[in-house]
């Protein structure tokens, strides 16, 4: 018998998405093969503590107290790749072969979380340090994808700073740069937390501040009118491929926070009902945009087509997506032959292969001479 894998699952941690990301961690742990692999639960509060134990996922649901938790955490030291207690104890450390990062948004989702993986040297599921980073700030994904030649909508940005020193400026040039309707966005956030959206001066106003509550810095994008929210999921490395297309259609004026999660309302079309050539045009622009920002493993990217002309916008890459097994990046690849549990099988997969590519790069270089004594 081959030894079964020891799969670290994190989740919780301190972002606005922490609930959601519960709930992901969950639907993914009861998915997993427990014949393969040997699940090590990684939770971490909204304040950042680290808890790994049976218990530690359901306590954070609950907001029970984890004062008699065992509290666990990675080091960035290559040679142990586990997890380290915190009172040194060394027959409290959990080896760990991969990692499964279920944190959406700040601190998870945004190359932080990615950076502490790559000093442990532990393979991990999902996009790389740059992948994670550009994916979740807003203004350097369309600057990037821009500069690509993908099609994105206009948009302007600006810090909380020069919000504060000219508010009227920056308004008067939102007006002047762009047109109402307008969607007024945190740069780093996800699962439109903070996200809103203006048809006049005043609404602008108040978007820009509830905006600037969860980020430093604000972008505002020009509305597409008649359009339909289209998704897609990707999958791979190196030669990444494409799920069939799906259709959003939200509950609310735009597929806020309350739309998502919490009037199950909003209804998921899939396949999505386009033509075929503009449904083959979003595959492919899809797994070209997860190329651009060098992503791996997954992304869900969103799409907005317009009703009458099909005209595409790229919208955004998520590149950890809501995972749970009725969450879309999961249902277009149902939808596409491939089960939740082979999808996970298939990350982890993925996560080992680019771990052992990475490792067989040179790691030091011996010069002619030893000038640097």
């Amino acid at each position: 018998m081959t030894q079964k894998l020891r799969v670290g699952i994190i989740f919780g941690g301190r972002s606005a998405e922490h609930e959601v990301s519960l709930v992901s961690a969950t639907s993914v742990m009861n998915a997993l093969d427990r014949a393969k692999y040997d699940v090590v639960p990684i939770g971490i509060t909204p304040e950042g503590r680290w808890i790994s134990s049976e218990r530690a996922l359901p306590l954070l649901r609950e907001k029970s107290p984890l004062e008699n938790e065992p509290e666990r955490f990675l080091v960035p030291e290559p040679n142990r790749q586990a997890l380290v207690a915190a009172d040194g104890h060394a027959d409290a450390t959990l080896p760990v072969d991969v990692v499964i990062p279920v944190i959406h948004g700040t601190y998870g989702e945004d190359g932080t979380l990615q950076g502490l993986l790559e000093l442990a040297d532990i393979p991990y599921v999902g996009a790389g340090v740059l992948g994670s980073a550009l994916g979740m700030d807003k203004i350097a994904q369309k600057q990037v994808l821009g500069q690509a030649g993908f099609p994105i909508t206009k948009y302007v940005y600006y810090s909380a700073f020069e919000v504060q020193q000219n508010r009227r400026r920056v308004i008067n040039h939102v007006e002047r740069s762009l047109r109402y309707p307008l969607f007024v966005k945190p740069a780093n956030t996800g699962s439109s937390v903070g996200i809103s959206k203006a048809h006049k001066r005043l609404e602008l106003l108040e978007g820009i501040d509830l905006a600037l509550q969860y980020d430093r810095r604000v972008i505002i994008e020009q509305g597409v009118r008649q359009a339909r929210e289209i998704e897609c999921s990707v999958l791979g490395n190196e030669e990444p491929i494409a799920s069939v297309t799906g259709e959003i259609v939200p509950s609310n004026e735009f597929y806020d926070y309350e739309a998502k999660y919490v009037d199950g309302k909003s209804k998921a079309v899939i396949p999505a009902p386009l033509q075929k050539m503009v449904s083959e045009k979003v595959r492919k622009m899809a797994v070209a945009a997860f190329k651009a920002i060098d992503c791996a493993g997954m992304a869900r990217v969103d799409f907005f087509v317009t009703r009458t002309a099909n005209r595409i916008y790229l919208n955004e890459l998520n590149t950890i997506p809501g995972f749970t097994s009725i969450s879309m990046y999961a249902r277009l690849w149902e939808a596409s032959g491939i089960s939740y549990r082979e999808l996970l099988d298939r990350l982890i997969v993925l996560a080992i292969e680019r771990h052992r590519t990475k490792g067989a790069l040179k790691r030091s270089y011996r010069p002619r001479e030893d000038w640097y004594r």
